[in-house]
């Protein structure tokens, strides 16, 4: 797994070829120690997702691009989840997406009208919380959310995504809410 270059969420985002360019190395690493699957997680623009495709490719590892998006749904940098896909498989496809790091009502706000890059969307690994990335970055304490309303916000997520076969937590999240998500006792 790689992360997004610097804070995702805040400062300045790199262009495709410095995010390649800074993504290289370590997703050659995994190359080298023979690993199967690369994963970037957490992205918060389209470019820095082009970036990390190209590299994994030149890698010769198969890439797993997952975004995440603000409580509207888009992407932190602006675009909605359909024109971040789109996009970047217009111009380097990985083999599949995933959105992490945001409530599945955050994700379920920013589908819009389905469209074929839908089912390109095949995991999510989802927030506890409600909160935005902007207060749950100033909050003292890990929020963890509710996890009733968590599960029912997946589950409804989950019937809009047909291709999803990878489901999990992320921030705020233990095995209650895994479990829950999972429909089975925590």
């Amino acid at each position: 797994m790689v992360g997004p270059r610097g804070d995702g969420y805040a400062g300045e985002l790199p262009d495709s070829q410095e995010a390649a360019g800074y993504h290289g190395p370590q997703l050659e690493a995994f190359a080298a120690a023979g690993a199967d699957l690369a994963t970037a997680l957490t992205l918060a623009d389209v470019p820095e997702a082009i970036g990390v495709v190209q590299a994994a490719r030149a890698a010769g590892l198969p890439i797993a691009i997952s975004f995440t998006v603000e409580t509207d749904g888009r992407l932190p940098s602006g675009p909605t989840i359909a024109d971040a896909i789109t996009t970047v498989d217009a111009t380097a496809a990985p083999d599949y997406y995933l959105i992490n790091c945001a409530h599945p009502s955050h994700i379920r706000a920013g589908l819009g009208p389905p469209g074929p890059w839908v089912d390109r969307i095949a995991g999510t690994r989802a927030n506890a919380s409600l909160k935005s990335h902007a207060e749950l970055d100033e909050a003292e304490d890990l929020d963890e959310g509710d996890v009733a309303t968590l599960a029912a916000a997946q589950a409804d997520l989950t019937a809009a995504l047909p291709a999803l076969t990878v489901l999990g937590g992320c921030c705020g999240t233990d095995q209650r809410h895994v479990a829950a998500l999972w429909g089975t006792a925590g």
